[in-house]
């Protein structure tokens, strides 16, 4: 997989560039604040994915205009495809000049890897990070996936909302039922989704982590669900009492959790900060290698900002393994990537491409 061209139109401050990125490594460069990350942002939703930093759709778009066009040009098995996404206070989104009836039905065209800071605290925040690392990797190899999530998580909000209100209008308690159910059948998929999804990780878990620690260290993942005995419908019906004075329903995926095993111990709760880091790194790196098993074709792989978070060592390991990627890499201070062979540096400067050079 490879891009060929990008134009980006009033994506946050990124008026009007355009440019040619290299087959292997595109370093973006420049100081603070000028537009570094935006261009990161911004090919990341080609994959049909919701912003990697948590932005709402109305927040892409530049103070002064009404609407943003971003254009990806790129070669996928072979084939030479075309994205364009509108954005206003929502995205459209085309794939080759049609109309898509979601901007999420981009998911499996484009597929990418993202790495960005806030990646390095996979272990340090809570389970709501591991989780959403899970479902974004789930959802590009697995498209159908997504409206499962959707279904599921409407429900369970269908749900709360009863279950606040059950015990001053008892006559609403039946309703549950069919919530519950709804819930019961798109949860028991997710789960299934994400254990597969662990299953093939295991596969580059170990090679990876052990190049990371020099072969001194053995990495384990494993899924915790929210419940042990019995189906998720029984659970469900069991804490009913239980949820309607929290308001919050207590089992279920969106309760469920990653654990992390180095060399048998915990690593969230005893690993050293570079362990930690090692784990998100080796996630990551892991995360491409599934995206190649599944597709056949090496993912684009997106670095916003990292280097600076690594020590040399782990910056060499992760520069040595993303080989054979096209790699988009931002930072503040190219010498960090001095010693590239092959690719682009682009400097920007106020949203604009002020410079670039053939390495």
């Amino acid at each position: 997989m490879r891009i060929n061209s990008l134009n980006f139109k009033n994506f946050r401050n990124l008026k009007n560039i355009s440019f040619e990125p290299h087959s292997e490594m595109n370093v973006i460069f420049g100081e603070n604040a000028q537009g570094k990350t935006n261009i990161i942002e911004a090919i990341w939703s080609f994959t049909g994915a919701k912003s990697f930093r948590g932005a709402k759709d109305e927040e892409l778009l530049n103070f002064d205009a009404e609407k943003s066009e971003i254009y990806c040009n790129f070669i996928s098995e072979g084939i030479e495809k075309e994205i364009e996404i509108e954005i206003t206070d929502k995205r459209k989104a085309f794939l080759n000049g049609k109309a898509l009836k979601s901007p999420s039905k981009l998911a499996g065209n484009l597929n990418a890897i993202v790495f960005s800071p806030q990646d390095l605290r996979l272990l340090t925040d809570g389970p709501k990070v591991r989780r959403k690392f899970l479902d974004t990797a789930i959802c590009q190899l697995y498209p159908n996936y997504i409206e499962i999530l959707r279904e599921y998580n409407r429900a369970v909000m269908q749900r709360n909302k009863i279950i606040k209100d059950v015990r001053n209008y008892p006559e609403i308690n039946d309703i549950l039922d069919s919530f519950e159910e709804k819930i019961a059948e798109n949860g028991e998929k997710i789960i299934k989704y994400r254990l597969r999804y662990i299953e093939i990780l295991k596969e580059f878990i170990p090679k990876i982590y052990g190049g990371i620690s020099s072969e001194k260290e053995f990495l384990e993942i494993e899924y915790i669900p929210s419940f042990k005995n019995l189906s998720l419908l029984e659970n469900l019906k069991i804490r009913r009492q239980e949820d309607m004075y929290s308001a919050k329903t207590s089992v279920g995926p969106h309760r469920d959790d990653l654990d992390f095993k180095i060399n048998g111990i915990s690593a969230k709760n005893y690993g050293s900060q570079g362990q930690k880091r090692s784990v998100a790194l080796c996630l990551k790196l892991s995360e491409a290698e599934v995206i190649k098993k599944n597709t056949g074709e090496t993912p684009i792989c997106l670095l916003d900002d990292i280097m600076s978070e690594l020590d040399i060592n782990r910056q060499n390991f992760i520069l040595n393994h993303i080989k054979g990627m096209q790699t988009f890499l931002s930072c503040c201070d190219p010498k960090s990537v001095e010693n590239l062979k092959a690719g682009k540096s682009f400097r920007i400067d106020k949203g604009e491409i002020a410079e670039c050079i053939s390495i």
